[in-house]
């Protein structure tokens, strides 16, 4: 039995809606909705009445739901105890980050904060952006770096969690150039012949969001998967050797643009582009007793950079009010 499982129930039990949780657990419904049906195979008994909506618990489900909580809170404590023998330093903040970020943003960014704060000891964990979420909302992380698109917005409690905006970036389609330096092959393609597309996994968070992009052009598109990845890296790669179209954040293929070995797979405009936030989440400190403080050097971290997020902002509407 999986401890997910038992997390999701809990959830529902809460929320006493199946779109909602899923929604808050950063998966698909039909997903959390297996996720649950396992549960009640391992339970051997309905813990959920699908009769009624709300969703409402079954005798069985409220027992489990009361002995749930005192599981995962048993679990958790019990975790918390077994890292304090393997604990970070305390002078280390500990990012979870997804993959694709790990690879474009997250380098440069924290070189230049080192430019400007000083040293800053950092331990990154390379994620899907799931979990990512979930080392966060868990506590196995100081600061969550993440993607925000307004299609698929990462669900977190406003009240207990709070973000920095660090700058934007555009998902693009790329394609390997023929010998002319045209793409070889350019969207939306056509029912006789539709494009080899290089795609991101089912459920990947940057899938989703090319999924919106594809719906919102207003054009039929035609591909044909011929791969699929979770990470944009090996997309990339793909992409490089000549084997379909891959829509890649642009600050990842700079230097493949520059040198010629990738071109736009789609005519100009923002059509076929999508614009995403880079987000910086954290929990928000609490006084409470028995809440999470927060890690000090962290807390002084988020200090430094809600600063300089402040300071550049207030600098770029400074800029576009002295433009005539």
């Amino acid at each position: 039995m999986d401890t997910k499982w038992l997390e999701d129930f809990v959830s529902l039990a809460e929320t006493r809606s199946f779109s909602r949780s899923a929604q808050l657990r950063h998966v698909t419904q039909p997903a959390f909705s297996r996720r649950i049906q396992s549960l009640e195979a391992w339970a051997g008994t309905d813990l959920v009445d699908r009769s009624s909506y709300p969703t409402r618990l079954t005798a069985a489900g409220q027992t489990l739901y009361e002995q749930a909580l005192d599981i995962l809170h048993t679990l958790q404590t019990t975790r918390s105890m077994l890292r304090q023998h393997t604990a970070v330093a305390k002078d280390t903040i500990e990012f979870a980050v997804p993959h694709t970020l790990a690879f474009t943003f997250f380098p440069a960014w924290l070189s230049g904060l080192r430019q400007r704060l000083g040293p800053v000891k950092s331990r990154l964990i390379a994620l899907n952006v799931h979990d990512a979420v979930m080392r966060l909302t868990e506590g196995s992380c100081d600061l969550l770096l993440a993607y925000h698109h307004a299609s698929q917005p990462i669900q977190l409690d406003t009240e207990r969690y709070e973000m920095l905006s660090l700058g934007h970036e555009v998902l693009a389609p790329y394609v390997k150039p023929d010998r002319n330096g045209q793409p070889l092959h350019r969207l939306p393609g056509t029912p006789g012949q539709p494009v080899p597309f290089l795609a991101y996994a089912p459920g990947a968070y940057l899938g989703r969001v090319v999924d919106w992009v594809l719906r919102q052009s207003g054009e039929s598109v035609h591909t044909q998967r011929v791969y699929e990845t979770d990470m944009s890296e090996s997309l990339k790669a793909m992409a490089i050797e000549g084997h379909g179209i891959a829509f890649l954040p642009t600050s990842s293929v700079q230097q493949a643009l520059a040198d010629g070995r990738l071109v736009d797979a789609a005519p100009s405009g923002d059509t076929w582009r999508g614009a995403m936030e880079i987000r910086l989440y954290r929990e928000r400190p609490s006084e409470r007793p028995g809440g999470r403080k927060g890690k000090p050097v962290a807390q002084a971290f988020w200090a430094d950079v809600e600063r300089h997020v402040n300071v550049s902002t207030a600098q770029g509407m400074g800029t576009q009010q002295e433009t005539p």
